[in-house]
């Protein structure tokens, strides 16, 4: 018997990168997999987001461990819509045990304003989750079988080492700070329910948000990092797999961390460390 037989995870972000990586190992784990992504680009930012095709393949690698997935296409910015993918999803499976907050966005495409860029990182990093999450906790609740919300954030949550002054990265910062007060607030409001909230921190991942041709254009009079301190790790590693958040992640959902509430679990090789 696998850890999450019986359980049903609604994951946001999920056609590809860090968001794949958790469908897949919590699938392997034995849940059930609800995969909500916009499927579409974003005109504000700088590099194309996750596809029809990559939703396929996503729910491909599911079905593959013998789970069962539900892809719903659907913009975190639109609470109407999450309340919507998760009736349907409560439909299809009959319960709600686990909510992974993902989704997200980073580099803003070349001339968008300062303000604008800035708008879009709190609503999508941020009112995003809010909206993820209040759709999803009255079922959770209503069910009473307890559960999970683990929200993707960042060391940025933790951290304003890389600096600001622009409005992505301004916002950026602003809003994984703002997951973590949500997620301390929501460890409150959902403990009597035995619904478990908690953050994952890490430093910079191998997905597409980060490995794009914005990205290496902003970074190219920049020699590659070589070794882990060229990027402000301790650990000697240059960038993370997703693989390794997805770990701390399936850890976090389980019953091994049934205790485990309001923490913000830093993977992030001693980035954030003080």
């Amino acid at each position: 018997m696998s850890r999450l037989d019986g359980k049903v995870a609604l994951i946001t972000g999920a056609a590809r990168g860090q968001g794949r990586s958790h469908a897949l190992r919590l699938a392997a784990d034995g849940a059930d997999i609800v995969a909500l992504d916009i499927c579409a680009d974003m005109p504000t930012v700088a590099y194309p987001l996750g596809t029809p095709a990559d939703m396929a393949e996503t729910v491909a690698g599911v079905e593959a461990a013998d789970r069962n997935a539900l892809a719903v296409t659907a913009d975190v910015r639109d609470v109407e819509a999450m309340k919507s993918a998760v009736a349907e999803a409560v439909d299809r499976f009959g319960r709600l045990d686990i909510v992974i907050a993902n989704a997200g966005i980073a580099l803003p495409a070349w001339g968008v304003s300062d303000a604008q860029a800035f708008v879009d990182q709190i609503e999508v990093n941020l009112t995003g989750v809010w909206n993820t999450v209040h759709a999803a906790a009255p079922a959770m609740i209503d069910a009473g079988n307890g559960g999970s919300v683990v929200v993707i954030s960042s060391v940025m949550g933790l951290s304003g080492r890389t600096g600001g002054g622009n409005g992505a990265a301004d916002g950026y910062t602003a809003a994984k700070h703002g997951q973590v007060g949500l997620v301390r607030a929501w460890a409150r409001w959902l403990a009597p329910h035995d619904i478990r909230v908690n953050s994952v921190h890490p430093s910079g991942v191998a997905t597409p948000m980060v490995l794009n041709d914005a990205m290496a254009v902003l970074f190219a009079d920049k020699p590659p990092p070589e070794k882990g301190s060229d990027v402000g790790n301790l650990l000697d590693v240059t960038i993370l797999q997703p693989e390794d958040i997805s770990n701390a992640v399936a850890w976090l959902v389980c019953d091994e961390a049934r205790y485990v509430t309001g923490v913000a679990l830093p993977v992030d090789a001693g980035f954030a460390t003080p």
